[in-house]
């Protein structure tokens, strides 16, 4: 590890796994790094807990395995030998009632083949998928809605039953208000490229097909899995990356908010965090948009201005441990709810029979979550736990015939915990970051940018990290990269502590 502290000191605000992936990447380049985390806890929305002893996730729990990103920091803190494929990835839809199963072959819900959905959705709609063959080419232009594209060329119906639960579970947003470009930007592009719908989804499926298992995952045991988790929780990964950042000679204040920004001379910088006062060379925002704007204000108006209007959506997280002997659930990892059935939960994810490692730390247990809450239903959080453990008890009786009651019971509310991708959403992120680009020495990053997950937020803190060390005296970029590749070699388990 590298523990050399005199180079050029950066302070990061915010203790996210974006804030906290930067402080790695910045500290590992040899820049002097102090990082300050309003909350006395980091890691953000990811949080490792428990529920009647038995290990769960209680934010995010899964890595987009196929992304480098996550998977490559898991690797570089001592958390490789835990990685985990799910034990199952076969989910179902709760549509009308009944459990249907997760139809393949499609992207992000819009199927390369209407004989896809046959079973999820009418014979009515399936025929008006097969339309979209016969219709002509749709202009989108530089961006558009893609709940109502997808209507326009498949009908309403692939929207409402397919599309909606899968974007409400990255997004918890709406469908007809998110942003092709932003949220698949994969399809946005073969949209444009191809005549109908149909044919860009197969462009798009063609083109992963071509792509082979990626190498980190595979190299991790990973098998080419899509998606993957950390023994213990994807939440401990937080706590494993700040213990390398204080390895490499980095700095961690938690209960620090940032409430003030001070130019110093042409590119210093004056940081106020409490009763605190540091003076640095670079200052990385990775704080949420509206914090962020804040403390842009007085020196980039425009881009406070564009970060203020980003906004947020809330949900809670319901985690239910029941005695195995009382349960009996299908199989499978889980089941989607599509909004226009009125339901209250979004979702449900059966822990026990996704992740091994929850089956095996509490085998007279099982564990599942379900999650309320979409963008405009902020008052689903105001409900008493209580209502919420009842409300999703409801639910799953009617959808799978779960009738025991939990022994323990955890929920958690991630208030403003994702942001919105309306249309316009990316022209208004180049906006943002050419203002901010005219202060030297200060950079943004996060989940507001350039995609919601794991990996995404990791290289947004990349890129941010990269650019303050390549404008920094005595910086070297690159540096950082070549010490993760060193590391990586290392035993299993090296370096992490528990």
């Amino acid at each position: 590890m590298n523990a050399d502290t005199t180079g050029p000191h950066v302070v990061v605000a915010g203790g996210g796994i974006t804030g906290l992936a930067a402080a790695h990447r910045l500290a590992l380049a040899g820049h002097r790094v102090t990082l300050l985390e309003a909350d006395g806890r980091l890691g953000g929305k990811l949080l490792a807990g428990e529920v009647a002893g038995a290990p769960v996730d209680l934010g995010a729990e899964s890595l987009l395995a196929r992304r480098p990103e996550a998977v490559a920091l898991a690797r570089a803190v001592g958390l490789g030998d835990r990685l985990r494929a799910p034990a199952t990835t076969t989910a179902s839809v709760w549509s009308r009632g009944e459990l249907v199963p997760m139809p393949k072959g499609h992207v992000m819900g819009v199927p390369g083949d209407a004989r896809a959905v046959e079973g999820l959705l009418s014979e009515e709609g399936v025929r008006r998928i097969a339309a979209d063959s016969d219709l002509p080419p749709t202009e989108i232009g530089d961006d558009v809605a893609i709940g109502a594209y997808v209507a326009a060329r498949m009908g309403h119906e692939v929207v409402d039953r397919l599309v909606e639960p899968l974007l409400g579970g990255v997004y918890a947003g709406d469908a007809h208000r998110i942003s092709l470009r932003a949220a698949v930007p994969a399809l946005f592009e073969a949209a444009r490229a191809h005549p109908t719908l149909t044919d860009a989804v197969r462009a798009v499926q063609r083109a992963g097909a071509a792509v082979p298992a990626d190498a980190a995952g595979a190299a991790t045991g990973l098998g080419g899995s899509v998606f993957a988790g950390v023994e213990g929780g994807v939440g401990t990964l937080p706590g494993a990356v700040a213990d390398a950042v204080r390895a490499a000679g980095g700095e961690i204040v938690p209960n620090a908010p940032v409430t003030a920004l001070r130019r110093t001379g042409a590119t210093g910088w004056q940081v106020v965090a409490g009763d605190r006062i540091l003076t640095a060379d670079a200052v990385l925002l990775a704080t949420p948009a509206g914090p962020a704007a804040a403390l842009l204000a007085e020196h980039a108006p425009a881009a406070a201005s564009g970060l203020g209007a980003i906004e947020y959506a809330s949900m809670a997280l319901v985690t239910l441990a029941f005695r195995r002997a009382d349960v009996s659930l299908p199989a499978g990892s889980g089941f989607l709810v599509p909004p226009v059935d009125g339901r209250t939960i979004k979702a449900s994810t059966f822990s026990s029979q996704k992740w091994r490692w929850v089956a095996d730390a509490a085998p007279d247990l099982f564990v599942l979550r379900t999650s309320v809450g979409r963008h405009g239903e902020e008052e689903q959080l105001h409900r008493e736990d209580a209502d919420l453990v009842d409300a999703s008890l409801k639910d799953l009786a009617a959808a799978v015939g779960l009738a025991a009651r939990p022994v323990a019971t955890v929920v958690t509310r991630w208030a403003g915990g994702l942001p919105q991708y309306p249309v316009g959403h990316l022209a208004r992120v180049a906006r943002v970051r050419e203002a901010v680009a005219a202060l030297p020495g200060l950079r943004i990053a996060g989940a507001a940018y350039d995609g919601v997950g794991i990996p995404a937020c990791i290289a947004s803190a990349h890129r941010a990290a990269d650019e303050i060390a390549g404008t920094l005296a005595g910086g070297t970029p690159g540096r950082a990269d070549e010490i993760i590749a060193t590391s990586e070699t290392a035993p299993p388990g090296a370096g992490h502590s528990s």
